[in-house]
């Protein structure tokens, strides 16, 4: 089964291949499906700002379309490499943690860090506390 630093190395390796171009700041995902099996993505930003795609909106995708529907943990990874330890974390903005409540329990461990590696790990309940999801709608 992949670790956190697995994770973490998979979501810095896709962070290459970001469509970054207006922002220039690539992010990579990677995410731990309940089959065992690693699925990535990057942004995809676009001229038409609204229209990107962030990084774990991109493998939350990729999970979902090979059939698998549970989040097991999820690593993202932004920013510059050897960021100072006070630089801020590049954690999943607001509509992503909503997608990433869809597929994973509250305790899911989020870990976050730049090309260097691991920075900190959360919960989804920290990242997201009194979330509305599934079980609010009875499934």
């Amino acid at each position: 089964m992949a670790t956190p630093e697995d994770l973490i190395a998979a979501a810095a390796a896709v962070r290459g291949n970001a469509h970054a171009p207006y922002s220039r700041f690539k992010v990579g995902a990677a995410i731990l499906g309940d089959s065992g099996r690693v699925f990535v993505g990057a942004n995809v930003e676009n001229a038409a700002y609204p229209q990107g795609q962030c990084a774990e909106s991109s493998a939350i995708g990729a999970m979902v379309a090979a059939g698998d529907r549970r989040i097991v943990m999820i690593a993202v990874v932004g920013g510059e490499p050897g960021g100072e330890p006070g630089d801020a974390l590049c954690t999943p903005c607001g509509g992503c943690r909503q997608r990433i409540r869809e597929f994973a329990a509250p305790d899911t461990a989020i870990h976050v860090g730049d090309p260097a590696g691991l920075r900190r790990s959360f919960t989804l309940d920290e990242l997201l506390p009194q979330s509305f999801g599934p079980t609010n709608l009875a499934f």
